[in-house]
């Protein structure tokens, strides 16, 4: 019988995709899920995307350029340009989702066994992508005590080999929410000069951040041209997720030349989404304050509310719309599957994500959640109150279960 192969084998499961089949039996029994666990906004995606797509004049749907639309690139770069970066169309490739973007960054600086290192908990799919990439990452672990915040460079460079190839970083942080500030970015810069190692930067969640606080892009920095890469996408900005655009941004050619290459082997990025991306530009500042202001009210109110049920520990994140909850409990896995499986308030129950899949390290993060507050605010607070419920009978069944095991031995 043919086998799968070691790479199929090593691929990680999706902790925010695994709990899918206990969601849908809850669903069956006619359960409604609040769902905290995963990253979809209920923000409607700007009308001005919408009807580029409806008003097409397209004849033919054909394929675009590998790098995607150049009038779409153009546009892109005036959008950085918006906040202080300055690019050309030439520095941008369009890629199906900032999924692509990451594999055809790791497919063009990287060699099989060469090591990235990431400060964890880290978007879960980047493991998924430096598996299939044939990389290994390199964990540095950062704290809820203080936020999630960068970890000491010292503890970078105990981490730096022959095989480092670069330091990866999502700001705003997806699971964490954490933002990093200028000063955190300047450190990462010197030491992506110290060591000659490229700096990658998922800022998908740029327009996201809160508190007066204020995004600083690694593009920024002008002696990283040669070392910057960023992942951006369209997804989480305009509320459009379903359209899998993304696009890769460096000022170093001889990367793009080589992404490029990867570019062409999958021919292009999808036309309609293309088109659908550009008009979204075109969306009023009022989108973007507005959407700003709505996550940040369901921020505050995550974050309240969990503060009120005993046992629990949160950051306040500052930017994106996740953050990490760590609960007063040993097994968060267990937990959400019972969640979905055996509790309900008046048959409605919640669905989160448990953390333990955002690390690398083992046995980091095994009494830890991501909840994305994606949510209104009416319907956050019911989760939350949900939340608190469940943990209220799950702690005391916890227990007993515990004491029952000592009286057994």
């Amino acid at each position: 019988m043919p086998v799968i192969s070691s790479k199929g084998k090593a691929m990680p499961e999706s902790p925010i995709r695994k709990l899918a089949p206990f969601a849908e039996k809850a669903l069956k029994e006619g359960k409604h899920i609040f769902h905290l666990n995963i990253g979809q906004p209920d923000i409607k995606t700007p009308v001005e995307a919408l009807n580029a797509v409806r008003d097409h004049k397209l004849d033919v749907l054909a394929y675009s350029h590998s790098a995607g639309f150049e009038s779409f690139r153009k546009k892109l770069a005036g959008y950085y340009a918006k906040h202080d970066i300055t690019i050309s169309s030439d520095d941008i490739l369009v890629t199906t989702g900032g999924s692509e973007a990451l594999i055809f960054t790791m497919g063009s600086i990287t060699d099989p066994g060469d090591e990235i290192i990431v400060p964890e908990p880290f978007y879960a799919n980047y493991y998924s992508f430096s598996t299939q990439s044939t990389v290994k990452v390199v964990p540095v672990i950062s704290q809820i005590d203080n936020g999630f915040a960068l970890p000491p460079i010292k503890d970078f460079e105990k981490l730096i080999t022959s095989k480092t190839k670069a330091i990866l970083i999502c700001n705003p942080g997806n699971p964490t929410g954490y933002l990093y500030s200028k000063e955190e970015i300047k450190q990462l810069a010197d030491l992506a000069i110290k060591y000659d190692l490229f700096l990658i930067s998922d800022e998908v969640y740029r327009e996201f951040v809160y508190d007066d606080s204020e995004h600083y892009s690694i593009l920024q920095e002008s002696i990283l041209d040669e070392h910057a890469i960023v992942v951006d996408s369209v997804s989480k900005r305009y509320s459009m997720c379903g359209a899998r655009i993304g696009c890769m941004v460096s000022k170093n050619k001889s990367v793009m030349e080589t992404a490029m290459k990867f570019a062409q082997a999958r021919l292009s990025p999808p036309t309609f989404a293309q088109i659908a991306s550009e008009a979204a530009l075109e969306a009023p500042e009022s989108y973007y304050t507005e959407t700003v202001a709505k996550y940040k009210i369901r921020r505050d109110t995550l974050v309240e509310g969990l503060r009120q049920i005993p046992g629990i520990k949160v950051a306040i994140p500052n930017g994106a719309f996740y953050c990490i909850a760590e609960l007063p409990i040993k097994d968060a896995d267990h937990f959400t599957k019972w969640l979905l499986d055996e509790f309900h308030v008046n048959n409605e129950t919640v669905m989160l994500a448990p953390a333990a899949g955002f690390y690398s390290s083992p046995n980091e993060g095994l009494n830890q959640v991501r909840i994305a507050y994606v949510l209104n605010r009416r319907d956050l607070k019911k989760a939350i109150n949900i939340l608190k419920l469940a943990l209220a009978k799950y702690t005391d069944q916890e227990s007993f279960s515990t004491v029952k095991e000592k009286v057994t031995l």
